[in-house]
């Protein structure tokens, strides 16, 4: 079996396990597995690098991947607009199990949603010349940031539905420190939960792009919703903030730094958490510290139990 083909199997099994999911009524994990493949979609829509779909084939896989993004909204949110019953998203199996031989209509008028590149951990590295940034321009500066594109207001979820037992947990990025905060353009956090082996377990959220800079802090100021109960959260895990921004004569969103917290630091209340180098090393193997100076990202971690 070729490569593209294996890759198609285990989107169909990831679509079926959604569906799954879906009617027997598990929406937390519905959810989980209907973002994660949107995603995974989406990423294949935008590789320029990969030859194994034609530019036809790959429209169909972004409105696969909007169809999922609606039917999760639809799960999360019972006034939701853009309602997508389970019946529906069922006729997109055949489409997704055979995407390399479909050529009819698709069957829904849905457009694709529109995305900034996506870029693998440490991808951005291959593009761009390491070079130090001048940390002096725009330092101490306040400004807004306005956003460059929709895209760029973010992708956070709503909370989940509580249940009996469980906790929830609501992260507020406060703030960001670093030395050229008054250089970065349109900055923003990538929100993910991994596995030990750096595997995604939870759907990847974005921010909108930070509102405020000062001196050397980027402020943020809003709550991130963690899409799984803390108690289904495996041993090993970590939560993952990449801070992003945009640079234009590269022309591309770039990973400067990252932070993670893990699972022993899940606690109420205010954590201030280091940041390390890129590339992100989701196992956690080489670290490397950003800077000696005390500049760090400021959380503060809020638990809902419902008893």
């Amino acid at each position: 079996m070729s490569d593209v083909n294996k890759t198609i199997q285990k989107w169909h099994a990831s679509f079926k396990k959604g569906t799954d999911f879906d009617s027997w009524g598990q929406l937390v994990e519905a959810i989980d597995e209907y973002q994660i493949l949107a995603r995974q979609l989406q990423k294949e829509v935008q590789s320029t690098n990969s030859s194994d779909f034609t530019e036809e084939q790959k429209k169909t896989l972004a409105k696969i991947a909007t169809c999922l993004e609606m039917r999760s909204a639809s799960l999360q949110c019972t006034q939701s607009k853009e309602e997508f019953n389970l019946e529906d998203l069922k006729k997109l199996e055949t489409i997704i199990r055979n995407v390399l031989t479909y050529n009819k209509e698709f069957p829904f008028d849905v457009q694709p949603v529109p995305l900034r590149k996506i870029f693998a951990p440490g991808e951005e590295e291959n593009l761009e010349l390491e070079e130090e940034e001048d940390a002096t321009a725009g330092a101490g500066s306040t400004e807004a940031f306005p956003p460059r594109a929709p895209a760029m207001q973010g992708t956070l979820l709503p909370r989940l539905p509580s249940e009996p037992g469980m906790t929830l947990l609501t992260i507020r990025i406060e703030k960001i420190g670093l030395k050229d905060a008054g250089q970065c353009i349109d900055p923003y956090m990538t929100i993910s939960v991994k596995d030990v082996n750096g595997v995604d377990l939870n759907p990847v959220q974005d921010t909108p792009v930070a509102t405020r800079k000062e001196d050397t802090y980027i402020h943020f100021s809003v709550d991130v919703e963690i899409q799984r109960h803390v108690e289904k959260l495996p041993k090993g895990a970590a939560i993952f903030f990449e801070f992003k921004h945009y640079k234009p004569k590269k022309r591309f969103t770039s990973t400067k730094c990252f932070a993670f917290m893990e699972m022993d630091e899940i606690k109420p209340g205010p954590i201030v958490i280091e940041l390390y180098k890129k590339p992100t090393d989701f196992k956690r193997k080489k670290l490397q510290l950003l800077t000696k100076k005390p500049l760090y990202l400021h959380l503060h971690q809020t638990l809902h139990k419902d008893s």
